[in-house]
């Protein structure tokens, strides 16, 4: 797989140089988008949580992606809840017909949704990524008739995004070659081009904090079913985790 960092120049004119006049017929982008209010904890470029650095909106939107797409595309393009009248505009600029959208449910180990997340108006659990598409005739394939647009994993380091939603969506549903924009480290898969400034870091190298490491949904656990409905009804939760299991069964047993 080739990859391309960015560098000083423009982001537009980066790219134009690095795709060489090459187009690849699905698009996938994770772009770095601004937050209006830059102090708010889920912002990107809060000053002492900093995590990496953000285009401005028409940085993105100017982006010259019709240019490295093919005349029938599809493009998957991820939108935060808070501007998703952006990232249709992005997605129009772009040169692609807004279709429908997938969802990126956060879950915990239990299958329950993961309310560590955060958000001014709600607590947000879910995450979009708009689906658009270019050129006359250009169905998704064959397994996404069958294809639900709901995706349930957890959640890893801040604002990576499931390497499910590649193989489960994209992979299945739509043709290549790819090209992931704005990538987050390197893709091992082939029939796959990562373009953007950690193109070139290895996914397992970004700092993972022990509380989102992933992993995969156990939905029969009878242990965290217990810690739930113990929260739930307001019972006070034991100082030790060796403590929780008989004492919980005991009260769900009254």
């Amino acid at each position: 797989m080739h990859t391309a960092p960015v560098h000083a120049r423009s982001a537009a004119d980066e790219l134009l140089a690095w795709a060489d006049g090459r187009r690849w017929t699905t698009i996938y982008a994770d772009p770095p988008w601004p937050f209006q209010n830059s102090t708010g904890k889920i912002a990107p470029q809060h000053k002492r949580l900093w995590r990496y650095t953000v285009m401005t909106l028409d940085e993105i939107q100017t982006l010259p992606v019709g240019e490295v797409a093919a005349e029938r595309a599809h493009c998957y393009l991820w939108c935060p809840n808070a501007i998703l009248p952006e990232g249709l505009e992005t997605l129009r600029r772009w040169g692609f017909t807004y279709k429908g959208n997938l969802v990126w449910h956060k879950v915990r180990r239990d299958g329950q949704s993961d309310g560590r997340g955060v958000g001014f108006y709600f607590r947000n659990v879910t995450e979009l990524v708009l689906f658009g598409v270019r050129g006359r005739g250009m169905r998704t394939l064959p397994p996404a008739r069958s294809q639900v647009n709901l995706l349930a994993t957890r959640k890893r380091e801040h604002s990576r995004k499931p390497d499910e939603l590649r193989t489960t969506f994209v992979e299945r549903c739509s043709p290549g070659p790819y090209l992931e924009l704005f990538a987050r480290g390197q893709i091992d898969r082939p029939n796959w081009e990562a373009w953007g400034c950690e193109a070139e870091v290895g996914r397992e190298e970004h700092a993972v904090h022990p509380m989102y490491r992933g992993g995969p949904v156990d939905r029969q656990q009878p242990e965290l079913a217990l810690v739930s409905l113990r929260c739930e009804t307001g019972l006070r939760m034991p100082t030790r985790a060796g403590r929780i299991n008989s004492s919980l069964e005991r009260e769900a047993e009254l």
